[in-house]
């Protein structure tokens, strides 16, 4: 899908498999938040959503792998998820929704984040997408900085029911 040299080796941003699935788990709850709910002890309900995420095409599970001089293959160190969602309002426009974006903590900072992201834009524009959308729970400060860098701006209120 995408690769750019870091500090460090080569970033490779490709589609999700179902073997990577512990290494996205691990990711998603390597964090105040994400620890408290995710676990990685029974992969059967994320093995569920990953099917469901893999046989639609209006939705991509990617990771980013970071591959060392010399490797072929990489360790998994970054996740997101886009999905391309129908509309009605603004005239009949299309969005793309950016979800569980991570990067491990120990290479936050270094660019790996802004890559990601600006691969998910150019997916979303290039199928049709006028507006990308994301939320980022309130006490997430760095990442709300994150977001305002690229150009996101915090205009609407977002609100979850826990069903």
């Amino acid at each position: 899908m995408f690769t750019a040299d870091v500090d460090g080796g080569t970033f490779r941003l490709r589609h999700a498999t179902r073997a990577d699935l512990p290494a996205l788990v691990r990711l998603l709850a390597d964090d105040a938040l994400g620890a408290g709910r995710e676990t990685a002890g029974d992969l059967e309900p994320y093995e569920q959503a990953f099917d469901a995420i893999d046989a639609d095409p209006a939705h991509l599970l990617a990771v980013g792998e970071l591959v060392r001089s010399g490797q072929e293959t990489g360790s998994i160190v970054a996740t997101f998820q886009l999905s391309f969602l129908p509309g009605i309002s603004r005239q009949g426009a299309w969005r793309s929704q950016l979800e569980g974006v991570r990067v491990a903590a120990s290479l936050r900072g270094q660019g790996i984040g802004k890559l990601m992201v600006g691969w998910a834009v150019q997916e979303s524009r290039s199928r049709g997408c006028q507006l990308m959308q994301l939320t980022t729970h309130k006490s997430r400060t760095a990442a709300h900085r994150f977001y305002e860098q690229l150009s996101f701006e915090a205009s609407h209120v977002g609100m979850k029911l826990t069903l």
